[in-house]
């Protein structure tokens, strides 16, 4: 199962997504992580350590061979791929890296979107392996279709306008793409009526409401302690509510594998 997070920029997808792919790592899933971002923070939220990641390029554009029909391939087996690019984090999920921009007016980042698009269609090959990718805040991956080979596209919003806002311009986009699921994930909830905001949101533009993630203070205190938010409050309400929806994931993977989806 390949499951892109998208949102406004500060909503919490990276959070959600390295303490995501953690848990599912734990309850014996393969995990791919891939941070689809060209100012990557998922391996600091991952709690790798810098070092490890340091000057590293990213995943090569050569890895890609452009076809006319079907879009980007790659021009190696994916799980050579993981493994040769890939950095191991704790729990055992594997990190990928998009390519980052080494210079200033050096061009767009066509070359890199295309990659991850590549990496995350021959990763649909193997469906006991649950991929997860941190998308940039910004709509460029879905224009880029950067996202198409996602199975579920999760859009994690906070609960005032303009990260709903947000959230809608980019369902709109994921409606010309062929990602067969959409849903919302509310972040940072701090209220009956902060839920009872996105779930009106939700039912106005008719997208699935995956579930909620309360605001914690100990979100905010792992950061800035440069912690994993799953090792700075393992059994605080946020981790609980990203377990929960660890539950969801899992159940949706595992009903793929049976009737032969992703």
């Amino acid at each position: 199962m390949r499951i892109a997070l998208a949102g406004k920029g500060g909503a919490g997808k990276t959070t959600i997504s390295a303490t995501l792919a953690r848990l599912l790592a734990r309850g014996g899933n393969p995990v791919v992580a891939i941070d689809g971002d060209s100012n990557p923070n998922l391996a600091i939220a991952l709690g790798i350590d810098p070092a490890a990641t340091a000057g590293a390029p990213g995943l090569p554009f050569s890895l890609v061979s452009r076809r006319l029909v079907g879009g980007p391939s790659l021009t190696m087996d994916v799980e050579d791929v993981v493994d040769r690019h890939g950095v191991v984090s704790p729990d055992g999920v594997r990190l990928l890296l998009m390519g980052e921009p080494g210079h200033a007016s050096e061009g767009c980042l066509c070359s890199a979107h295309a990659t991850v698009s590549a990496v995350l269609g021959d990763l649909g090959d193997r469906p006991e392996t649950i991929t997860l990718v941190d998308m940039e805040a910004s709509p460029e991956h879905m224009s880029r279709g950067t996202t198409r080979h996602a199975d579920l596209l999760v859009m994690v919003t906070e609960p005032y306008y303009r990260s709903l806002e947000a959230v809608r311009r980019i369902a709109a986009l994921a409606e010309e793409l062929p990602i067969p699921r959409v849903g919302v994930l509310a972040n940072k909830v701090r209220s009956a009526g902060d839920a009872k905001a996105v779930l009106e949101f939700c039912d106005r533009h008719q997208l699935e409401a995956l579930g909620e993630v309360p605001w914690s203070d100990e979100v905010v205190e792992a950061d800035l302690a440069r912690v994993p938010l799953l090792d700075a409050a393992p059994d605080g309400p946020a981790v609980a509510a990203i377990s929960r929806f660890a539950d969801y994931v899992r159940e949706a993977a595992q009903l793929g594998r049976t009737t032969g989806g992703a």
